[in-house]
């Protein structure tokens, strides 16, 4: 599978090897390979049937146009290859050659090379996943102390930490995998059935067959055949989906604060890395676009897989056939977003001082909400929203510092000016006191995250 030059530069080309067609075609003759041992020891197939067939599964033996082009006509890979596979057996021996494939059936090939490949296409994922971790954890111990805006709707709210801010990124990653590792313990397993699940042309040896093949492809062994059991399967591919959408997060946060307006962070640069063909002051968010594109097109993917279940009978019917071309671009755009997010937190450059200066250039107006609790017990929560909101007010007017108003105005207050001491108003905008506090209440979800890796 040679993907669209679109897709290529949302993903990698590692994981794009993955799903390549010689790798499936491969993973497939792993499969015969496999089932013709398995047969052998279970004395099914003649042991010299079984070493001509596994001699003969190796992809460069093959031309894989041909048998991708017959596939379309004979409604389902399998059927070309195992022709071909057969031929070629049949040219070292005639009679392994009607062993080729013996009492299995195209799904159980086509289902266990997915499942080979979304092994190692996890086994990609989880890699950059920790490397992303990492690199998250490593800010936190450089910059996390240092205060910015947390912000609601795209408006400057409190002040928080820098820490706190990666917190809400690296925690969601932590979970996704370790449910993404018990979703595979769950999900990847040998699919062998024969032709309706049942395997009844090799009998009572069924059994023992697919342990030998579970062992051999290094896979789990499902109590039965899933041709249609679809559940566990999928289940994978909605946290693969949930993943994409956590790093979707991220890499929204970045991007908004990466804008010249904010300039809280920015990727890192060099090497024409995010320029403009028009503009060359320009350093576009490359990594964030990755992980966004990858974010946007998740949902799409999972509710098509999600909409395949319910599956006819024995074999699905144009279902299975549909999870089947979604389920490779749901795993290239989760590598894709995490390799690129993995690389920019590395060189992630962090600028504390803007982040201050963005905090200061409010005037104190983000801590109007703790000024409002402070004189609340004193003349009532209404009251006090009220007064917060026209002093606010004149301080946006004025040009002048919140705590600068509130202090002449508690001042001239008789109700309040023996209730609220200047000292106790001038600690209520201590940025520095409110980011430590932000970055205290983050320390439990960062001691999660460091037992989870260690």
């Amino acid at each position: 599978m040679t993907a669209l030059i679109f897709e290529q530069f949302l993903s990698t080309p590692e994981i794009g090897a993955v799903f390549s067609d010689a790798a499936i075609v491969q993973n497939m003759l792993d499969f015969e390979a496999a089932l013709a041992h398995a047969q052998s020891a279970q004395g099914l197939i003649p042991a010299h049937a079984a070493l001509t067939i596994s001699q003969a599964c190796r992809v460069e033996r093959f031309e894989l146009a041909p048998i991708v082009a017959a596939s379309s006509i004979a409604g389902t890979l399998a059927i070309p290859l195992v022709k071909q596979l057969t031929a070629e057996v049949s040219n070292s021996d005639t009679e392994a050659a009607g062993y080729v494939h013996w009492g299995s059936t195209s799904q159980d090939v086509i289902d266990t090379a997915m499942v080979l490949a979304t092994k190692r296409a996890l086994a990609l994922i989880d890699a950059r996943l920790g490397d992303l971790i990492e690199a998250l954890i490593t800010l936190a111990q450089r910059d996390g102390e240092a205060p910015m805006l947390g912000r609601t709707l795209l408006q400057p709210a409190l002040v928080i930490s820098f820490g706190f801010k990666l917190v809400s990124w690296a925690a969601p990653l932590v979970r996704c995998r370790q449910r993404l590792r018990v979703a595979a313990g769950n999900a990847l397993k040998l699919q062998l059935g024969g032709a309706v699940g049942t395997l009844w042309v090799m009998g009572d040896k069924g059994a023992a067959v697919a342990r030998h093949m579970a062992t051999e492809l290094e896979l789990g062994l499902s109590p039965g055949n899933w041709h249609t059991q679809r559940d566990e399967w999928i289940a994978l591919g909605c946290e693969v989906g949930v993943l994409c959408g956590a790093l979707g997060k991220i890499a929204k946060d970045i991007s908004l604060l990466a804008q010249a307006e904010v300039g809280e962070v920015a990727e890192p640069g060099g090497s024409g890395r995010g320029g403009s063909s028009a503009m060359p002051h320009k350093r576009n968010p490359v990594a964030s676009m990755i992980a966004l594109a990858a974010a946007m097109r998740a949902p799409h993917r999972v509710a098509a897989l999600l909409a395949a279940m319910p599956q006819e009978h024995e074999r699905g019917l144009g279902n299975w056939q549909a999870e089947l071309a979604e389920w490779p671009g749901l795993f290239m755009s989760a590598h894709g977003a995490v390799n690129a997010l993995a690389d920019a937190a590395v060189g992630l450059n962090v600028d504390c001082a803007r982040m201050r200066r963005n905090i200061d250039a409010l005037h104190g107006l983000v801590f109007a909400e703790a000024v409002s609790m402070l004189l609340a017990p004193h003349i009532g929560k209404s009251r006090a929203h009220a007064l917060l909101e026209a002093w606010s007010r004149q301080a946006v007017a004025e040009c002048t510092h919140l705590l600068d108003v509130a202090l002449a105005r508690v001042a001239a207050d008789a109700e309040l000016r023996d209730k609220i001491p200047p000292d106790v108003l001038r600690a209520v905008f201590d940025v520095d006191a409110v980011a430590r506090r932000a970055s205290g209440l983050a320390q439990s979800q960062w001691d999660t995250i460091n037992e989870a890796i260690a």
